[in-house]
């Protein structure tokens, strides 16, 4: 059986376009001095990463070089990324799309390599791109809001982001990660998928699994208080740890 060269480079590419993209994020990071450093504990603590919606853009705080350097990581191998990466290449392995990859659980993995390089290179540039803009990648959940006000939360920091002001703008950083990395993926898929129909078809798809992404991260954590029965920690006032 031939075997598809284009898996192999995409695996090559993309995390050495990834290790460019972290030293970016690395460099200002190492270059602050006096920075507070998370506690240990934090990293096992869910609401550690629950930031919530500002009541004002006074309010609002900035993504430091450290939390952006953590989005990246945490959005490209944490739990939500990972966990979707198996969802996506268990449904194009039941679909057998693309065909070239065979039906399989080699074919899995390669879907699942595949799906994992994309989602890297498109972080790596929102992440870089959103330092050099101002643009905040972060989600800022709802706290004691009407279902329907959270749901377009939801949708509505899909496609916007805060900047330096504390304002919500077009996620110019995000569209241009999830259009760029789809279209230069191309040049490492397989050839039923690499022209720019399926392109067109992924970058819809990077919105709407953006989409599923805010929604976990709206309703997880309460649905994890309440799993374990522990009580809000976020009052009816303002919280934006």
């Amino acid at each position: 059986m031939r075997r598809e060269p284009g898996l192999y480079v995409a695996l090559l590419r993309g995390p050495l376009w990834c290790a460019f993209a972290a030293w970016l994020l690395i460099a200002p990071a190492v270059a602050q001095d006096g920075a507070e450093q998370p506690r240990q504990s934090d990293f096992y603590n869910l609401e550690h990463y629950v930031h919530v919606v500002p009541k004002t853009p006074e309010q609002y705080h900035p993504i430091t070089a450290e939390g952006r350097l953590g989005w990246f990581t945490r959005a490209t191998v944490g739990p939500k990324g990972l966990t979707g990466g198996l969802f996506a290449a268990g449904f194009g392995t039941a679909l057998n799309s693309p065909y070239e990859y065979g039906p399989h659980w080699d074919g899995f993995a390669k879907r699942y390599g595949m799906r994992l390089t994309g989602l890297s290179t498109s972080n790596a540039i929102e992440a870089t791109l959103g330092a050099a803009w101002s643009e905040d990648p972060r989600y800022f959940h709802t706290v004691h809001a009407p279902f329907s006000e959270r749901v377009k939360n939801v949708l509505d920091l899909t496609f916007r982001a805060y900047h330096d002001d504390g304002e919500r703008h077009p996620a110019y950083a995000r569209f241009v990660a999830i259009f760029g990395n789809n279209f230069l993926s191309n040049t490492w898929r397989v050839q039923s998928e690499a022209d720019w129909q399926h392109a067109m078809i992924r970058s819809a798809e990077g919105f709407g699994g953006r989409f599923l992404s805010n929604a976990v991260s709206e309703f997880l954590p309460q649905i994890w208080r309440k799993v374990r029965n522990r009580p809000d920690p976020f009052p009816a006032y303002e919280h934006n740890p």
